[in-house]
């Protein structure tokens, strides 16, 4: 099939295409987080691998409650016709099994908007998927509290891109109606560099606090300080040799402002080895190791990090 420029795909995104179904695919904190939001203007159906309450109810960071009716269904049991949007938002490494059971039930004009945490399955996935795929990356914090709850811990802000830059106005229209349901969003032509700018800081966090189950903020004080700088120095020549521009602030001080905006969290990967789920250690120490190893960097750090998060026993 002939890539379609981003004016050709643009020419398709009327009003009555994004009022059709949205479909929010693996409904965990985030999927159901924007699902709610969304759905003051949009028929939005959660998709899951189980049966979720119809009626879901999202506490805001204010304090305050939201409660709505949505569709549901499953993934062995996916409604017929085609969705105008499917918001992927189940972890990097569930991503690419979820799509293979969409796939035969979505058009040739489906966005594909890929939520993951990492840069592992989302050029794979805009490869694979014959219609304009979308990359985000948010700060919005969410978890879960029940089938049928989640609370919104705080509000953040959403980028959204295709990596080869095109498909720039169905991300401007997604963006706006993000907006316009309460998370902010914009639309942008370098979402590869943030999605690595996103990987570079979950790399200098996650993996620690989930190797010694603290919060975020203890990072900062020893033994563990010195342990983040040097992940951050084995960073900082990773994306040096991958051409991926530092922030403005430099990448200790990104790294530390987010330690300290966070310092009460327990990072998604700390909740994952605590309920002993999988983790997304691939997604986000994986590419971080192949480009070292491509590069002839030595990261002993982060190949510990990654061996220890292997070790079931963590």
């Amino acid at each position: 099939m002939t890539p379609r420029t981003s004016h050709e795909s643009a020419s398709h995104w009327d009003a009555s295409h994004w009022n059709a179904s949205h479909w929010i695919v693996g409904p965990g904190a985030l999927g159901r987080l924007v699902g709610l939001r969304l759905a003051a203007t949009t028929a939005v159906t959660l998709v899951g691998r189980r049966p979720l309450p119809a009626r879901q109810t999202l506490i805001t960071p204010e304090g305050g409650t939201l409660t709505r009716g949505l569709a549901t269904a499953r993934l062995d049991a996916l409604p017929e016709a085609a969705p105008a949007v499917v918001h992927l938002t189940t972890k990097a490494y569930a991503a690419e099994t979820a799509y293979a059971s969409l796939a035969p039930r979505l058009g040739p004009d489906t966005l594909l908007v890929l939520w993951q945490n990492g840069f592992a399955c989302q050029p794979r996935l805009s490869a694979r998927h014959a219609g304009p795929v979308l990359c985000a990356t948010t700060t919005e914090g969410a978890y879960v509290q029940g089938d049928d709850r989640v609370t919104h811990a705080g509000h953040g802000h959403t980028f959204l891109g295709a990596l080869d830059g095109r498909h720039g106005e169905p991300a401007a229209a997604l963006a706006s109606r993000h907006a316009a349901a309460g998370l902010p969003a914009e639309a942008v032509d370098d979402i590869r560099v943030r999605l690595w700018h996103k990987l570079a800081v979950n790399a200098a966090i996650n993996p620690l606090v989930a190797r010694f189950r603290i919060r975020n903020g203890q990072l900062r004080d020893r033994p563990f300080r010195p342990m983040v700088e040097a992940v951050i120095v084995e960073i900082a020549a990773i994306m040096a040799a991958e051409r991926i521009p530092s922030p403005p602030e430099g990448w200790a001080d990104l790294v530390w402002r987010v330690i300290a905006g966070t310092a009460r969290n327990r990072a998604s990967m700390l909740q994952d080895v605590l309920a002993g789920r999988p983790t997304e250690r691939e997604a986000i120490l994986g590419p971080l190791l192949t480009a070292a190893r491509r590069h002839g960097i030595a990261t002993p750090r982060l190949a510990e990090l990654d061996a220890a998060l292997t070790d079931a026993r963590v």
